[in-house]
């Protein structure tokens, strides 16, 4: 019964919305797409914020010389949809059949926390020296949830609660031994299966479940932590080691105890920051409003289209491909 629950109240997107919406795009002739591209993308040259969408392509797209991609690199007809990996195939796709199919690319689906040897395409980068890398918006019906939180903070639990696998992710292993059972917070494992003691075990709890709490931590798992960018959404204050990969969210530009709280990677201060900013409510807000602003960049949806199209555009165009 709980699980019917947290599938029905998660607060996540609807599957059934996107997955109607992908196999859409996939009967829609690609042509109309293409015969478009032009006009769409020097829709960026009358904008009032042009500076700022350039910004944007070349933080995601920081391929700058010509590149030659190797002979053996796959066409974009070579896109083909497979049962893990099937919402990376429709996340890129939605994109991709605006350009020629025979064009010649570098795509790596999945979770990317390592840097790639050929200039190529992916959701996720490890951050520093990762231009070999060309962020998109990938997964997104996963990662990019924003709510609307009513509870303020002042009217949240004194509590910093965390729900997540731990299985084969070693921060959140170390974070579940130092903390669990610590009356500050609220944790569980939702691995289905482990070795780790079985007290640790919990059900999901849905996202508005989550906003009863002043603080969420946010973890990463294989590359970012899924729940960011709905925490940062919300009135509540998201909680992280020093972050070390990112995403289309454009995670590496986030400012710690500005946008969210930093705590130390061995997690040693967690319960001095916790009850710092439970006793300092107008610097948990002042984080908060910080947080709302920087969501808000990812809102506008006609942008984020053009900014999609503009990245690939300029990766054909470095490719020598246009």
């Amino acid at each position: 019964m709980s699980s019917l629950l947290y599938l029905l109240h998660s607060g996540k997107n609807s599957k059934v919305k996107y997955f109607t919406l992908s196999y859409l795009r996939l009967i829609t002739p690609r042509f109309l797409f293409r015969k478009r591209l032009s006009k769409v993308l020097s829709e960026v040259d009358t904008r009032a914020d042009k500076e700022y969408i350039l910004s944007r392509v070349n933080y995601y797209n920081k391929m700058n010389l010509h590149v030659t991609l190797p002979e053996d690199s796959m066409q974009l007809k070579d896109l083909k949809m497979s049962g893990h990996a099937k919402v990376y195939f429709f996340d890129i796709f939605e994109f991709t059949r605006w350009f020629p199919s025979n064009y010649h690319w570098s795509y790596y689906p999945g979770d990317i926390n390592r840097f790639l040897p050929v200039y190529s395409i992916a959701k996720s980068r490890p951050l520093g020296d990762n231009s070999n890398t060309v962020i998109m918006k990938l997964e997104k019906d996963r990662h990019f949830i924003f709510v609307n939180d009513k509870i303020p903070f002042e009217d949240k639990m004194n509590k910093v609660i965390f729900r997540g696998k731990i299985l084969n992710k070693a921060s959140r292993k170390l974070f579940m031994e130092k903390y669990f059972g610590n009356p500050i917070c609220d944790l569980g494992d939702v691995s289905r299966h482990s070795n780790f003691p079985p007290e640790w075990h919990a059900e999901k709890l849905s996202i508005p479940m989550h906003l009863k709490y002043k603080f969420i931590m946010s973890l990463e798992g294989n590359d970012v932590a899924s729940n960011l960018k709905w925490v940062m959404s919300s009135n509540s204050i998201a909680v992280s080691p020093k972050l070390t990969c990112e995403t289309w969210f454009m995670e590496g530009t986030l400012i710690p105890n500005y946008h969210y709280i930093e705590v130390k990677p061995d997690f040693s201060d967690l319960e001095e920051r916790i009850n710092y900013y439970i006793s300092h409510p107008k610097e948990s807000n002042n984080i908060i409003q910080h947080a709302h602003e920087y969501v808000e960049q990812f809102k506008n949806r006609r942008r984020e289209k053009l900014i999609s199209l503009l990245v690939l555009d300029k990766y054909f165009r470095i490719t020598g491909q246009k």
